[in-house]
């Protein structure tokens, strides 16, 4: 009695079938064509090849903050998500490489105007120019409909490994 063992060539038929079965039982709606993404010109003071990663495309948001510091929130929510890799988990270490102050102004449709430096990482200018190529790409910001225009100021939270946290979302520091 020989044993039955199967050849590729009988199982081909088999497997083809049970994947067409599967595939025509699968239902689907199309995917909405993708927006337009946010592109970060040369020009803007970060080499080409220097520029922020291409983040999946975002809806632009409106934010309803009444004031500066409800829309910090919003901004610090928004710069998160198109950095989550760059996001340091959990408490920082007690030592950070870099801490800086910078004012960021957002026009009505959420692009940024104008970065003022409040207490800038002078000891660290790579990580000054970090963070500005970080905000710049990461617009547009949300919306401040209630305010027209907004000036928002947030804490930089910066490891010497890249990885930072924006004191409004700070996880702490140990």
């Amino acid at each position: 009695m020989t044993k039955y063992q199967p050849t590729l060539r009988t199982l081909t038929p088999a497997v083809l079938a049970t994947a067409t079965v599967l595939l025509a039982s699968c239902t689907s709606t199309p995917l909405p064509p993708e927006p337009p993404r946010a592109t970060v010109s040369p020009d803007m003071g970060a080499p080409a090849s220097a520029q922020a990663p291409q983040h999946s495309p975002m809806v632009i948001k409106t934010s309803n903050a009444a004031n500066p510091r409800a829309y910090r929130a919003d901004a610090a929510q928004h710069v998160y998500s198109m950095n989550g890799e760059r996001i340091w988990k959990g408490r920082l270490p007690p030592l950070l490489y870099a801490i800086g102050v910078l004012q960021v102004e957002v026009d009505r449709e959420g692009n940024v105007r104008t970065l003022n430096w409040m207490r800038a990482p002078k000891h660290a200018p790579e990580v000054i120019a970090e963070i500005e190529r970080t905000v710049r790409a990461a617009a547009p910001y949300p919306m401040p409909a209630r305010m027209g225009k907004v000036v928002w100021t947030d804490t930089w939270l910066w490891h010497k490994s890249g990885q930072f946290q924006l004191d409004t979302l700070t996880e702490g520091q140990d």
